[in-house]
């Protein structure tokens, strides 16, 4: 059974693949289909947007599909990047932009203003019947205002996590595996391994 990952992020797709190794399916992503329909993330919510990217896919390819969209939320920041962290700092701005923007934008708070940081994410799974199953994945941590680290992606670099004094850019994949929000809203998705 093939499913299939409903993004063209190589590291997104790395990481999904590496967490579900150990799964009964086999997957491709939309690297493997030049030619699928674009689609806009305009939901409100983490929820909305996976489920839109994981219906749509799944109408054009026919099979089984898994989206998932998270983000970083900074409760001094309400809650920003949210959503938008893939465009935080505009449509086709890299990690790094992204990354600088939250930095930027924590230095004006005031020096004791509370660094807590969530990564959330949700994941749809869409068949071709129609049917949706949906889990929702969290990490705590903190925000660092130097980025350390040269693994992961997105804001990887500034996800601090004080029981381990590392950053999730620190980690291996493996390790980050075992605690990440992907991970996480993936493990509840039972039907998938």
């Amino acid at each position: 059974m093939e499913i299939v990952i409903a993004s063209q992020n190589k590291d997104k797709i790395k990481e999904i693949k590496s967490i579900l190794a150990d799964s009964r399916f086999t997957f491709s992503s939309l690297l493997d289909y030049q030619d699928s329909p674009p689609i806009i993330e305009d939901g409100k919510t983490y929820f909305e947007n996976a489920v839109k990217k994981a219906k749509i896919i799944s109408r054009f390819t026919g099979k089984i599909v898994l989206a998932d969209d998270s983000g970083l939320e900074i409760p001094a920041l309400n809650h920003e990047p949210g959503i938008f962290s893939a465009r935080y700092a505009g449509d086709k701005a890299t990690y790094k932009q992204n990354i600088q923007k939250v930095i930027e934008k924590f230095k004006k708070l005031p020096q004791n203003t509370s660094k807590l940081a969530f990564f959330k994410c949700v994941i749809a799974l869409v068949y071709p019947d129609g049917k949706i199953e949906s889990a929702e994945g969290v990490c705590e941590g903190e925000i660092t205002l130097t980025p350390r680290g040269r693994e992961g992606f997105g804001y990887d670099p500034i996800f601090y996590l004080p029981k381990l004094g590392k950053t999730f850019a620190e980690l291996s994949l493996q390790e980050k595996n075992l605690i990440s929000h992907r991970s996480v809203a993936l493990r509840k998705l039972t039907t998938i391994f």
